[in-house]
């Protein structure tokens, strides 16, 4: 099995070999700017991790798992303008460096390059690469929208959040899995397995991500906390209190998110001392806890000896133990 060190360092200078400049230059600088950025790279990472696992050529699968990243970063840039983000991975971004225009077309060219990046794996899984792609940009696409429409409506049930987040953060991260089975040539029920296991460390990392906005250090987690606060976004936290919240603070609850978007430091202050009345940050940590065991009873399953799950295994502690 090769380890995480080593896979992400190919992935590094894949990465780094990658041109991601052209004409005209305003359209590729900001791709150039974000590709090069020393993020997680926890999708390809994954997506090799889960080829190696299956006995696959890791090499073969760079092509495939950059692809996925390439598409990722995509939806960062447009994230980024639609929140009016100053700052990712502790760096500003695509948005606030340039504007919402650059951001706007050069994220859509990042796009068209991942699925480029997909057509040019090999031709023997190309197509299925390719299919799993598009799949998931329509989910990814399906769950911003979902993001959007819960920032004005009334009632958001905690069902609807949870599958809001299944289709913007968690089909990715089972889709890159998927992604190195099929380069790794798996059985349809280790396919659908793996993918399985993947969305729900994808739904436990999500929920960590909402924890950090409310919790987070800047310096540690690269962006300023309150940011979902700050946009009116009815995370689960936020449903989770107005579930439990006596009536009084529920009415204050409801009308702090009512106010216009922006950082308040008050109104920032206000929502964490209700969710500390309700203790929601215990709440929504031990939820996060039992999709990563959801996760490891999936990896569980894999027709496989354990000695060649280990390093996924282990990968997936990791980002459960995350402190950004």
């Amino acid at each position: 099995m090769t380890s995480v060190e080593k896979i992400q360092s190919l992935i590094a200078e894949f990465i780094e070999a990658q041109d991601f400049t052209g004409v005209p230059k305003e359209l590729y600088e900001p791709i150039e700017y974000i590709m090069k950025q020393n993020g997680k790279r926890m999708r390809p990472t994954l997506s090799l991790l889960s080829c190696d696992m299956f006995g696959g050529d890791i090499k073969e699968c760079l092509m495939p798992a950059v692809a996925a990243e390439v598409f990722h970063n995509f939806t960062l840039v447009h994230d980024d303008i639609m929140d009016r983000a100053a700052l990712r991975r502790g760096m500003e971004t695509v948005y606030h460096k340039w504007n919402a225009d650059v951001a706007l077309l050069s994220g859509d060219t990042m796009l068209i390059k991942a699925f480029l990046y997909a057509l040019n794996t090999n031709p023997l899984y190309s197509f299925d690469v390719l299919a799993e792609l598009c799949k998931v940009a329509l989910e990814v696409c399906e769950g911003q929208q979902f993001d959007l429409n819960f920032e004005t409506a009334d009632n958001v049930s905690l069902d609807d959040y949870l599958e809001m987040i299944r289709l913007k953060t968690a089909v990715l991260l089972g889709s890159v899995l998927k992604i190195g089975a099929i380069v790794a040539n798996a059985d349809a029920a280790s396919k659908k397995t793996v993918y399985d296991f993947g969305i729900d460390l994808g739904m436990a990392f999500q929920l960590q991500d909402d924890l950090f906005d409310c919790y987070g250090d800047v310096k540690v987690f690269g962006k300023m906390p309150g940011g979902d606060i700050a946009d009116n976004k009815k995370t689960y936290l936020y449903i989770k209190a107005l579930e439990l919240a006596s009536e009084e603070d529920k009415n204050i609850l409801i009308n702090l998110f009512k106010m216009p978007k922006g950082r308040d430091e008050k109104k920032f202050t206000a929502v964490l001392d209700i969710y500390a009345k309700y203790n929601i940050r215990e709440i929504v940590t031990a939820v996060m806890t039992d999709y990563y065991n959801s996760s490891l009873q999936h990896l569980d399953k894999i027709n496989l000896p354990e000695n060649r799950k280990t390093v996924l295994r282990e990968y997936a502690s990791i980002l459960y133990n995350r402190v950004k």
